[in-house]
């Protein structure tokens, strides 16, 4: 378990950034309970805090770094081409060779724009539907995580007091202060029950530009989208005008040609970022040609402006194609089947404890949950208090047990993991299951686990 006396540097650190940071951090998503776990370094796959520790990385920050840290093709890369300047108000040749690899490997991906993040990546692709289609309504799933902006953070927290009925639910702010105009272009959709997403879809489809699809929405309990389900919504949408607009600024990493294909989507837009920046910040949109013509303006105003200072910044992607030179066949597979390794391990190990506990996940992706069965849509995802709490003392045991994972934890590997590293993985989670703190936090959130093997 983290304590005071495990990580002082890191709780002095905490201690004075909360007199410059509101809440003491520069973004929501990192613990800080008690205290953040302030990093010095990291080497391949494990990471040493300020106060010495050492952590197997679960997180890779939130799946970014998918060859780990300090990979020195990057370091390379970086190093050489940051003599030469570190950013231009000018193109630079390294654009073309970054974005005819990812045209080359990914389907449906006939051109692209480089941006900085995924949130802008998702912002200007939502604004090309708009514009190519005339429409204004976005349809997404509720839970789905998709960046910092307006009209695709609705319902990305709603909750059994807000969430609404299955045949039309409800249009849930996430932010203070989100206009009712926003959330009104909104239609969101139950994920993997298709009735009551045909029913949302049907009522509004005249209005709606695209529908927005996460194939294993990470925030929404890393359920993967079935097979069914993926079919109609693509059959509905070409028969209707909608484009399908295919988040994958996280799930990019489920195969070497992208999720759309792993999961059978033919999308119309599609965004990727994290792993393709090679641990630097970088955003893409891309999609048809038809459809990326409105960014286009051929010696006019294009119909999407779209731009920003730090777009295509060369070091960026320098960086990204060192990373996706080496994420090639071999090195996807390879990874892949790591994780199906882990996840089956995991389920061993659930079952040997005897454990209320299931997995989700696919690819290099995992999650755990705190319940007995896994769940397949959102709502039967969504924790409960007493799963909340376990969940956190699951997360605290485990870091305690030298693993770091995101306090959700929702997980992935990275290319420089090695079997110890996964075997270190089940043993800490074993050990976790079997404590005695884990067996009162159970007992206590009134779940009922059957007899340990071997205890």
């Amino acid at each position: 378990m983290q304590s005071h006396n495990r990580t002082p540097n890191s709780l002095r650190l905490y201690k004075e950034a909360q007199k410059v940071l509101p809440g003491g951090t520069t973004r929501f998503t990192v613990a800080t309970d008690p205290a953040p776990i302030y990093i010095a370094a990291g080497h391949g796959a494990w990471l040493t805090d300020v106060d010495g520790n050492r952590y197997l990385d679960l997180g890779n920050n939130y799946t970014a770094l998918i060859h780990g840290h300090g990979f020195q093709p990057v370091v390379d890369a970086v190093a050489e081409a940051i003599r030469h300047g570190s950013c231009f108000a000018n193109p630079t040749e390294h654009e073309i060779r970054l974005a005819g690899m990812l045209c080359e490997r990914v389907p449906g991906l006939d051109k692209l724009r480089f941006v900085n993040t995924g949130t802008e990546a998702t912002m200007f692709a939502v604004k090309a539907a708009r514009a190519y289609t005339g429409r204004t309504k976005v349809a997404k799933f509720e839970g789905a995580y998709h960046g910092g902006y307006d009209y695709v953070e609705t319902s990305e927290h709603s909750a059994p007091g807000t969430w609404g009925p299955l045949s039309d639910p409800a249009r849930v702010p996430y932010a203070a202060g989100t206009p009712d105009a926003v959330l009104a272009d909104n239609v969101i959709l139950p994920f993997n029950d298709i009735d009551n997403t045909l029913a949302c879809l049907e009522r509004a489809k005249s209005e709606i530009a695209c529908l927005l699809v996460d194939v294993m929405p990470s925030r929404a309990g890393l359920i993967g989208l079935e097979p069914d389900y993926v079919a109609t919504i693509q059959r509905f949408c070409n028969d209707n005008g909608i484009l399908i607009l295919c988040d994958e600024v996280l799930n990019f990493r489920q195969g070497y040609h992208g999720a759309a294909a792993e999961f059978g989507l033919r999308p119309d837009l599609i965004t990727i970022g994290k792993i393709i920046g090679g641990g630097l910040p970088i955003g893409l949109v891309g999609g048809s040609d038809a459809v990326m013509q409105v960014f286009s303006g051929k010696g006019r105003r294009a119909v999407v402006p779209q731009g920003g200072t730090f777009a295509a910044n060369p070091i960026s992607l320098v960086a990204g194609i060192a990373a996706m030179t080496a994420w090639d066949p071999p090195a996807v597979a390879r990874l892949n089947a790591m994780g199906e390794r882990v996840r089956n391990g995991l389920r061993r190990v659930i079952a040997d404890a005897g454990a209320p506990m299931s997995v989700t996940g696919g690819a290099s992706l995992f999650r755990l949950h705190m319940r007995a069965s896994p769940p397949r849509t959102y709502r039967e995802f969504y924790p409960s208090a007493e799963e909340q709490a376990v969940g956190k003392l699951v997360h605290q045991a485990l870091l305690g047990r030298g693993i770091l994972m995101p306090p959700t934890s929702s997980s992935c590997l990275s290319t420089p993991m090695t079997d110890a590293d996964l075997d270190f993985v089940l043993d800490a989670v074993d050990a976790t299951l079997r404590s005695v703190e884990y067996r009162a936090a159970i007992g206590s959130a009134g779940v009922a686990a059957a007899p340990a093997q071997g205890a």
